[in-house]
């Protein structure tokens, strides 16, 4: 008996190992055998491999990849994302010498942008083969090396000289290979950058989805972001966001660039509410930020609202007869500014106009409304717009992955017209869309996601 305790005391696991005094007492269910042995039940872990959970997990990783490369797929970006994208490969392979060059000079930090910018150059290379209609060897080629260099970094274990090499040299390689794919997008080359010299939009992009938003939340889903429309001298690459999970709007937030907008490392964020100060606080969500101003619908009045941002100073003007009772598609959507090549506007509906869209040319020095258009759309039937060279694009949903630019209005020649521009959503829920002059893009925050567009237009 001694023996047999000993035994089961060696075997099972140590929180289930029991004192003599349980023994003793016979709490131990057991039984006798044929020939009057004492027959105890003891239960023996699975000390196997766990090959069932592995598979589960390789399975799981499997419908990941499978997931992550359909949504690759959906990225489109033409030329001007490929001349960005071959100055931040530059960049990026300045960078990887400065971390070969020792133990110290590297963090975690770095390593997380190689990953970062290898899904970029990755969704490029879709792009590019979606945009020339090309399943070319050079184009498979090409996608399986940067799988090949993000599952590298992916498993680098040490930060050591060797491995910091082969990163290098397969950086200068795919940087030589995005050079000559550049030459196969001539074809793709769109307006001049501020120029009007175009019959307007021909089409539209498909989405880009950067990340999701810096709160790194799905439920902030009413908000924006973008680029200046009109950047002051040094800040040509500075971004700014804004969100919140209602239509309140109470902070900004900005960005010296790209990288550091989608690391979530911003400079400056602005709040438009101090207590015992101020409460500058606007809703809605179809603001934009100009010559470093924020342009947005003011709370309580009813008004248009401009915050600088240099100087930390607000005011607001009421527009006559803009009423608050005629949103867009979705709550609190009265006020919707935009800029374009030719400057910044609004556009509101009045009860005098019975809910039809209003537009309104703002003078930014008076900050008045100094000439207006009346069109014949419902604003409530409009989604969202936009302005490019003085051309209103309203829009409107199709279906959950589907947008539709439906109607036009040219201030330049007082025409109005319905077309049918259709472009995809990354997904169905969005409040703010609008045109940057600067980059010709379209910045859309998607349920929370950073997504943007670019713009082909028609040659004249």
């Amino acid at each position: 008996m001694d023996l047999l305790l000993l035994v089961l005391l060696l075997v099972a696991p140590v929180g289930s190992w029991l004192s003599l005094e349980d023994w003793g007492s016979g709490s131990v269910e057991g039984s006798v055998g044929e020939f009057g042995e004492c027959v105890c039940n003891v239960f023996l872990p699975d000390t196997s491999f766990p090959a069932d959970r592995m598979e589960l997990i390789q399975t799981t990783s499997s419908q990941l990849s499978v997931e992550i490369t359909l949504q690759i797929n959906k990225v489109n970006s033409l030329k001007i994302e490929l001349e960005v994208l071959l100055s931040s490969l530059s960049n990026l392979t300045a960078r990887v010498e400065i971390l070969e060059s020792g133990p110290d000079k590297y963090i975690k930090l770095d390593f997380e942008l190689l990953r970062i910018e290898l899904r970029e150059f990755e969704a490029l290379v879709t792009q590019l083969k979606a945009s020339l209609n090309s399943s070319s060897p050079a184009f498979e080629s090409l996608y399986t090396e940067i799988r090949n260099m993000s599952s590298i970094v992916d498993q680098l274990e040490s930060y050591d000289r060797s491995n910091l090499e082969v990163i290098r040299i397969e950086f200068a390689k795919l940087q030589r290979k995005l050079e000559k794919c550049q030459d196969d997008q001539d074809d793709l080359s769109n307006a001049e950058i501020g120029s009007c010299k175009h019959g307007g939009i021909l089409r539209i992009g498909k989405p880009v989805v950067s990340q999701l938003n810096a709160h790194l939340s799905g439920g902030y889903i009413y908000g924006g972001w973008g680029k200046d429309t009109k950047p002051l001298p040094g800040s040509e690459n500075t971004y700014w966001y804004s969100a919140s999970s209602d239509t309140l709007v109470s902070r900004i937030t900005q960005y010296s660039d790209y990288y550091k907008l989608i690391m979530r490392q911003g400079f400056k964020t602005h709040e438009l509410y101090v207590e015992y100060r101020y409460d500058w606080r606007g809703t809605g969500n179809n603001y934009i930020v100009r010559e470093n101003n924020l342009y947005y619908q003011y709370r309580s009045p009813f008004a248009m609202a401009k915050m600088n941002m240099t100087s930390a100073t607000a005011e607001y003007k009421v527009i006559p007869k803009a009423s608050a009772q005629f949103s867009y598609r979705y709550s609190n959507q009265n006020l919707d500014f935009a800029a374009d090549e030719s400057g910044l506007w609004v556009t509101y509906a009045t009860v005098e106009s019975k809910g039809k869209l209003v537009l309104g040319k703002i003078n930014e020095q008076s900050f008045q409304v100094e000439q207006l258009w009346q069109t014949s759309v419902f604003k409530q039937s409009v989604t969202n717009a936009f302005m490019i060279c003085g051309v209103l694009y309203a829009t409107r949903s199709v279906d959950t992955q589907t947008e539709e630019i439906f109607y036009t209005y040219d201030t330049n020649k007082n025409e109005e017209s319905y077309v049918s521009i259709p472009f995809e959503k990354f997904q169905d829920f969005y409040v703010y869309l609008d045109y940057n002059p600067s980059d010709q893009r379209l910045y859309m925050f998607n349920n929370g996601y950073y997504v943007y567009y670019n713009v082909k237009f028609k040659v004249e």
